[in-house]
């Protein structure tokens, strides 16, 4: 592999978890765009999923597919890693973008209980190891791999949502690095971490917050959807060098 850069995605497979949420959909639009064909895996709603990809531009490769799974589920992530092989009979890129929150704030550890705890951990840290573990096949016979986790900036400073996701998604950086050192050549592993995002993906987070949040942030906005999507097209086409990386998306949220 050169490792150049690319400007199609012609003939490639992506499998998306969570492709019905907004940057996992933001992000299928992108690369079906650029002609890779689209596999979403979600916990729940089929029908809908479907319906929403086939709203994406057609790809000579075949026709975009949803699956059914739960990232918490191993045995689930294995089958529809098979279903990938036997329907599409190859995976380049596998973008983990599934997830799972709820706000407690950091002084109430009465709060965050451990059955939160554990099932915060379960989704956004050991589902997204589970998946790579599932796909790791697959995607190792592509030759050209491409894994891209959807970290968070909560990873790198305690803050977020409350401190079960936040020390979920530092294991996430942790795993980006370890795994791009052990699947290179064949897998590149990054990760992109997005700050506030105007997504609804924190329940309870609108307009008030957003304008708060916006306020403090040297770029002075809120991320959008398509920030986070643009970085994994890039990880994609354009930073074709990079593995292990983690790319900060949030406006300078972070400094």
């Amino acid at each position: 592999m050169t490792f150049e850069p690319v400007s199609k995605l012609d003939g490639h497979v992506a499998v998306i978890t969570g492709g019905k949420g907004a940057i996992g959909f933001a992000t299928a639009r992108r690369l079906a765009a650029l002609g890779a064909r689209i596999v979403s895996i979600d916990r729940s709603e089929p029908e809908k999923v479907q319906a929403m990809l086939d709203t994406l531009p057609p790809v000579t490769s075949g026709p975009h597919f949803a699956l059914t799974a739960s990232i918490a589920d191993s045995i689930a992530l294995n089958a529809a890693a098979k279903a990938v092989q036997e329907r599409a009979g190859r995976c380049d890129i596998l973008v983990n973008s599934a997830g799972f929150t709820q706000p407690v704030a950091a002084h109430d550890l009465e709060g965050l209980t451990d059955a939160l705890f554990d099932e915060v951990v379960q989704t956004n840290l050991r589902g997204v190891f589970a998946t790579i573990r599932a796909f790791a096949p697959l995607l190792k016979a592509s030759g050209d791999g491409l894994v891209v986790n959807v970290s968070s900036i909560a990873g790198f400073t305690g803050s977020g949502s409350n401190l079960a996701y936040a020390a979920a998604k530092a294991g996430v950086d942790v795993l980006t690095k370890g795994l791009a050192k052990a699947l290179a050549p064949q897998i590149r592993v990054l990760a992109v971490s997005p700050g506030v995002v105007d997504s609804g993906f924190v329940p309870g987070r609108g307009a008030d917050f957003n304008e708060k949040a916006a306020a403090t942030i040297p770029l002075k906005r809120i991320g959008h959807v398509e920030d986070t999507a643009s970085a994994i097209e890039a990880c994609a086409t354009t930073l074709r060098f990079a593995t292990g990386s983690r790319f900060v998306i949030d406006g300078g949220r972070s400094l």
